[in-house]
């Protein structure tokens, strides 16, 4: 009997194994297919414009006689709209986690929790209506214009992030060892001085890691900005002014694209998964030298 479940137990470690196996091998293919035919279909375009006409000039008229593939407005509005949801969101969210991880009592933990839930559960779409409805109207009364604009789509950006922002960092200050809390306390430190001093570099990782999954959800997010951002193909000079990102620019033509500028459009999907792709191991790279600075010094 132990032979045989000394036996049955290494087919079932041997067939978890192989499962696990496949599904990795199943994602790492998916990634690959899909880059694969993303550029097999966009780098087409540039044996008829070049690199920097593509990426520095302002001039998109897809659909002109002499046709223009222009996408630095995109570019701009992309990082423009990005950066401002996170210097909105990430102070706001990481707040609210570390509130949630070390401050908020039982019920009150519980509440916000099944609430940051319902906000992460949320369509983009109810998320474009409510700006609509709100934001807009509140950007038009405070800057003028139609209230369309960078600012409104920034606003909804940071509200979209802000889950998973909260949720990375609450789970990862929860995780910090709790010798390390009790060490900080038995010095005589305050509780602020243990979160500032201690949890917020213990927890630095995940933290670093939810930012980074927030902008990405920030930077590949349409429907949402498509609504409240204006959707004009103008470089933005203000956070008054309409704006295209690049998935709106890719969202609104493929409808009726075809030709060059069908092939335009996957070359702006290229140029968004290299953004997003160079982002997160620019940040990563910088969280690790850190990391390492730190364990030097101690």
């Amino acid at each position: 009997m132990n032979k045989t479940a000394a036996k049955q137990q290494k087919i079932r470690e041997w067939c978890l194994e192989k499962t696990f196996l496949v599904c990795a091998l199943i994602s790492i293919s998916s990634v690959i297919l899909m880059s694969v035919f993303i550029f097999r279909q966009g780098l087409p375009l540039f044996t008829k414009i070049s690199l920097p006409d593509f990426l520095f000039s302002t001039n998109w008229t897809p659909t002109a006689e002499h046709p223009g593939f222009g996408i630095l407005s995109f570019i701009t509005g992309s990082l423009y709209v990005t950066f401002l949801s996170l210097v909105i969101a990430v102070p706001v969210g990481i707040s609210a986690g570390i509130f949630l991880a070390e401050m908020a009592g039982r019920r009150t933990g519980t509440f916000l929790r099944n609430a940051v839930e319902l906000l992460a559960g949320i369509p983009s779409v109810i998320y474009g209506l409510f700006g609509i409805s709100f934001i807009v109207p509140l950007v038009r009364n405070t800057l003028g214009g139609s209230g369309y604009s960078v600012l409104s789509a920034a606003l909804i950006l940071a509200i979209m992030t802000l889950p998973t922002i909260i949720n990375m960092t609450e789970v990862s200050v929860r995780n910090v060892p709790r010798d390390l809390r009790e060490g900080s306390y038995a010095l005589g430190a305050t509780k602020w001085q243990t979160i500032t001093g201690v949890l917020i570099p213990a927890a630095r990782s995940g933290i670093v890691t939810g930012v980074v999954l927030g902008m990405g959800r920030a930077m590949g997010e349409t429907m949402a900005v498509l609504l409240v951002g204006g959707n004009a193909p103008v470089m933005p000079e203000g956070l008054s002014s309409m704006v295209r990102t690049l998935t709106m620019n890719i969202i609104t033509d493929m409808a009726y694209a075809e030709g060059d500028h069908l092939t335009s459009l996957f070359t702006t999907a290229i140029v968004l998964f290299v953004f997003i792709l160079a982002l997160n191991l620019i940040i990563q790279l910088i969280l690790k030298s850190s990391m390492k600075e730190q364990k030097g010094s101690l």
